[in-house]
Order: structure tokens, then sequence, then C-alpha cells
């Protein structure tokens, strides 16, 4: 199992070392280091990767984990 945490108004953090990231030919990047952080904003220079963008652009996620009974999503 492995394990993908989203950092509040960050990158997605895949905290495993078995893990692949293919583009959408199939072909592999390179992971320089881990854990890999994937880029959620949208401006990182480096995508799919982050490079700490989201920082100076003042990203702001509207994703949280909500319980499975909730009626609305959370802000």
């Amino acid at each position: 199992m492995f394990r993908i945490r989203l950092r509040k108004n960050g990158p997605y953090v895949i905290e495993s070392e078995d893990v692949e990231i293919v583009d959408w030919n199939g072909v592999p990047y390179a992971i320089g280091r881990r854990p890999i952080a994937l880029c959620r904003c949208g401006a990182s220079s480096t995508k799919p990767f982050c490079d700490g963008t989201h920082k100076k652009r003042g990203f702001d996620a509207a994703e949280a984990a909500a319980p499975e009974d909730a009626d609305e999503p959370a802000t």
C-alpha cells in the first residue's frame, strides 16, 4: 500500500518508494527525490512535479476529506 497526502494549499505528496510516474504514452519520468511531490496548482515549471510556485501564487486548494455521511462537500 502507498499513501498520497494532500498538503494544505500545496502539492500531492506520494510517500512510497514503490511507485512510478508515467506520461500519457507510458514513458516513465525520472524521479530525482522522494517523497514525490506532484503539482496541484498548475503553475509549476517542472510539471508534473511541484517546484514550490504555489507559495508565490497564493494557491488556495478547496479539497478536504469529508465524512462519508456529509450532505455537502467540505470547504
